[in-house]
């Protein structure tokens, strides 16, 4: 296992810090992270199925950060929290510094089933664009009926299965078939802004929306 990598300055590992911060409020709890190529590459899950008669869809978000070093690599699951931890710490000796600024792993975490579904690396068409504004709608909308739906107190396997109902729906705005849940990790990781366009992309089963700020991946 690689023990550490570095990131180009301190601006990029705020934002990362963000990100895992925002995923860690809707996610399973783990980022998968590969390095590779001077990219590293950071995957969330905020919704998976949970057996092999679960409906309900993948759905991804993904941010990319430039790495220092473009000879490293690595793919590793790791702790959300632990993760966190480690540039909670990093961040103080870093305020201000300029430069690469390195970051050491935690443990890897055992196999995770979303994480050996993995999206296409290229082979992706574009389809066109889409108005935030439909996404927003949409996650809203979803947001409220989960929320309508199950008291204080419900039990695990109830609650994955109204938000796989809820966020496996199809929005009916886009054209090519994309679960609600897409929406909802767009609001949720601060992927959309309203003057910002969305770009849609298709790779066989794999959905991808795209803005300046990550990427949203679902099959």
């Amino acid at each position: 296992m690689v023990q550490s990598f570095s990131l180009v300055d301190a601006l990029s590992l705020g934002d990362l810090k963000v990100f895992l911060g925002r995923a860690a409020r809707v996610g399973t709890g783990s980022v998968r992270v590969i390095g590779g190529l001077g990219v590293l590459a950071v995957y969330a899950s905020v919704l998976a199925p949970k057996g092999l008669l679960d409906e309900a869809p993948t759905v991804l978000g993904l941010r990319t950060f430039a790495l220092a070093d473009k000879e490293i690599e690595f793919d590793e699951i790791v702790s959300i929290r632990a993760l966190l931890d480690r540039l909670a710490l990093l961040s103080v000796t870093v305020n201000g510094a300029v430069g690469p600024v390195e970051v050491v792993l935690p443990p890897a975490e055992g196999f995770m089933a979303w994480a050996g579904i993995s999206p296409p690396r290229g082979g992706w068409k574009t389809l066109g664009v889409v108005d935030a504004a439909i996404l927003e709608k949409s996650a809203e909308a979803g947001i409220s009926e989960v929320a309508a739906a199950l008291p204080p107190d419900t039990g695990e396997l109830i609650v994955h299965r109204v938000r796989s109902q809820v966020w496996g729906r199809a929005i009916p705005e886009i054209e090519r078939r994309t679960a609600a849940g897409a929406a909802f990790a767009a609001v949720s990781l601060g992927f959309l802004r309203s003057d910002d366009p969305v770009a849609l992309y298709a790779s066989g089963p794999w959905t991808r929306l795209t803005t300046r700020r990550g990427h949203i991946l679902t099959r």
